[in-house]
């Protein structure tokens, strides 16, 4: 490998989620509940005070009239493992992505290691499975072995590039722990059916098994969500974490 390579290569055990854009508030939640009683009077709901009408979220939230919760919208920006984002691109409904091209533009050489508190070691069988802590050992083995294949990959990739290949040609080199960039546009009812399966909380009435990487993109979502919407999350919260 090039000094290069070696130099370039960063190594990274978190996540950035930031919010970028966003209209999204408890008010438009109920504004868009009341237009079948009160026509457009419902937009009177836009000036007043949400936290008297919370009863009517959690009713909305507990009866499963899940339409007045998309009456909004939150744009995120994610920079996560590609591996994170091929389990993303499943929530399909209620999602819009534009993801960082590999075919116009060098990819960099950010890399992910889990951290030492990333369990590595899983036991039972699917379904039933778990994980438990590593050893250092296994950390110390993991940390070396993915840092090596990075760098080998990365620097394969860059002599393509030198060569003259195509970038979408030699991007075909690099492994899914390569750090990608996208922006993710949701409403909160697509949101909260993500929540609900790609965290592990106490709260759920149906219990979620998901992988540590993209959990933590969907708890750094979670909290700019329950900033801008706190009586929505608070009856997400209290039924169960299940998306009307």
């Amino acid at each position: 490998m090039t000094d290069e390579a070696a130099q370039q290569a960063r190594f990274r055990d978190d996540v950035t989620v930031e919010l970028v854009r966003h209209a999204a508030r408890d008010s438009d939640v109920l504004w868009a509940a009341r237009v079948s009683t009160a026509g457009e009077q419902s937009l009177e709901e836009l000036e007043k005070d949400p936290e008297r009408s919370k009863g009517l979220i959690n009713f909305l939230m507990r009866d499963r009239h899940g339409t007045p919760f998309e009456h909004n919208s939150m744009t995120f920006f994610v920079s996560a493992p590609i591996f994170v984002f091929r389990e993303f691109h499943r929530h399909r409904s209620g999602w819009s992505y534009n993801e960082e091209s590999g075919r116009y533009r060098e990819l960099q050489p950010v890399f992910y290691v889990p951290g030492e508190e990333r369990r590595l070691v899983q036991q039972g069988r699917p379904g039933k499975y778990e994980f438990v802590e590593g050893t250092p050992e296994q950390h110390a083995t993991v940390t070396s072995a993915m840092e090596d294949s990075y760098r080998r990959s990365y620097d394969a990739y860059r002599e393509m590039l030198a060569a003259g290949v195509a970038r979408e040609v030699a991007r075909a080199v690099l492994p899914v722990g390569l750090f990608s960039s996208m922006y993710a546009t949701c409403n909160a009812r697509s949101l909260m059916h993500f929540l609900s399966l790609r965290t592990k909380d106490e709260r759920a009435a149906i219990p979620s098994f998901p992988q540590r990487e993209i959990e933590m993109v969907a708890e750094r979502m979670e909290a700019r969500w329950a900033e801008l919407m706190p009586l929505t999350h608070a009856a997400f919260n209290a039924h169960g974490r299940v998306a009307p």
